[in-house]
């Protein structure tokens, strides 16, 4: 193995423990965060609140982030939000007001605003096109796994300890990814050496260079805002699992609970079959498969009349979520230009922010005019009727290029 390719691999390591110990930590503290406040308030609109937070956040945020993205040092851009949101996580536990307590939610979405895109841009930088594929298979894995053993390990330290450590260990996670982002090298785009001041004149100008982009390529952004649309009418349907298991299926919170660790196994199954098989299956393959698939877990889940039909479909679904995922991640780090890539991944982040505030307050309205199910139901008829729309999309043989893969290189010593 060359020197090189073994630098690249230490490097997606390092990358790939740090990005992951933090999402396990957000997993613990996504669970403390909610019983802290229903502890505090008692309200459960209190709880609902934090939902409508982030996106908020991301909207304000976003729609400036990028162009600063794309002109400062992204490694540090990194460093700093990680450090700025363990400050504001372990603050928390220490107030007794609502609105301090959300004040502090906000500034962390703020901080969540400017690190997902650097780290979208950062992976891209850092991580070959040939092994890009393999590194978000592998990133996948991680999510999946913390999705599941996250919300354990809360449980386990409530039992034990107070919802206080769970919130600290988020920020303690936060300073190790920091010191793992710390080991990593320093990465430029273009912009970084122009030495240009941020100003509403570089941003009406940031703007315009991102339209001209979309315009110029209406093919990559078809797929982007169907893969967003289908994950945002997803995850509307996910805010009402409660309601659709518990009043319309009349399940147990225990076999809701058992629901949820099932659909995390499925997703860890199917992350892990990404993992082994990413350099086999092809981008179109996993994108093509994976959309196709979930919408069907989700329609088995809809037309659902006991404990074990709703079973299959949410393992159904959790095990190819995995394909679409890591499909769509290496189409997008492929196609899309690193030294806009963090413009271009704020701006697309208002909308798919906006879309998913709108369509969760639909999906709950429509909840309290037409029967659960029926909405249940045509918000899985709509995700098929997406997917084979992507189908088609990833499948036109005069779009071929937009898939093309760099072979993984044999290295040698």
């Amino acid at each position: 193995m060359s020197k090189q390719s073994f630098s690249q691999k230490k490097n997606s390591y390092l990358l790939l423990f740090g990005l992951g110990i933090s999402t396990l930590g957000d997993f613990i503290y996504l669970v403390a965060i909610n019983i802290l406040v229903l502890k505090l308030t008692g309200s459960a609109a209190a709880v609902a609140g934090l939902w409508i937070i982030g996106p908020i956040a991301s909207m304000l945020t976003k729609f400036w982030s990028g162009s600063m993205i794309d002109r400062l040092n992204i490694r540090r851009i990194m460093i700093g939000t990680d450090i700025i949101r363990a400050i504001l996580v372990a603050i928390i536990p220490f107030f007794s007001s609502i609105w301090l307590i959300y004040v502090c939610l906000f500034c962390l979405s703020i901080s969540k605003a400017f690190f997902e895109p650097a780290a979208i841009t950062y992976i891209t930088n850092v991580v070959p096109e040939n092994g890009r594929k393999r590194f978000n298979s592998f990133r996948s894995l991680i999510t999946s796994s913390a999705f599941f053993i996250g919300p354990a390990i809360s449980g386990a330290l409530l039992l034990i300890t107070t919802v206080h450590i769970s919130i600290w260990i988020n920020a303690f996670s936060f300073v190790v990814s920091a010191i793992m982002l710390y080991f990593l090298p320093n990465v430029n785009t273009d912009a970084d050496a122009t030495g240009d001041r941020f100003s509403l004149k570089i941003l009406r100008s940031d703007w315009k260079e991102v339209f001209k982009f979309s315009q110029n390529n209406l093919f990559i952004v078809k797929v982007y805002f169907l893969a967003q649309f289908f994950m945002i009418v997803a995850l509307g349907m996910d805010a009402q699992e409660v309601v659709f298991t518990q009043k319309v299926l009349n399940l147990s919170e225990t076999d809701y609970g058992l629901l949820i660790s099932l659909t995390g196994v499925g997703s860890i199954l199917g992350a892990a079959t990404v993992s082994f098989v990413a350099e086999k299956l092809s981008i179109r393959a996993m994108m093509s498969s994976g959309y196709f698939l979930v919408s069907v877990g989700y329609l088995v889940y809809a037309f659902s009349f006991s404990f074990w039909t709703v079973a299959f479909g949410f393992m159904v679904l959790g095990f190819f979520n995995s394909f679409s995922g890591t499909g769509f991640m290496t189409f997008y780090q492929n196609n899309v230009p690193v030294k806009m890539m963090g413009r271009i991944s704020s701006i697309y982040g208002i909308f798919q922010s906006l879309l998913q505030v709108i369509f969760i307050l639909l999906i709950g309205f429509t909840g309290d005019i037409i029967p659960v199910r029926y909405s249940i139901i045509a918000a899985s008829t709509l995700l098929l009727v997406l997917s084979i729309w992507q189908i088609k999309l990833v499948l036109t043989p005069s779009k071929s290029g937009y898939f093309e893969e760099e072979p993984e290189l044999q290295s040698t010593s």
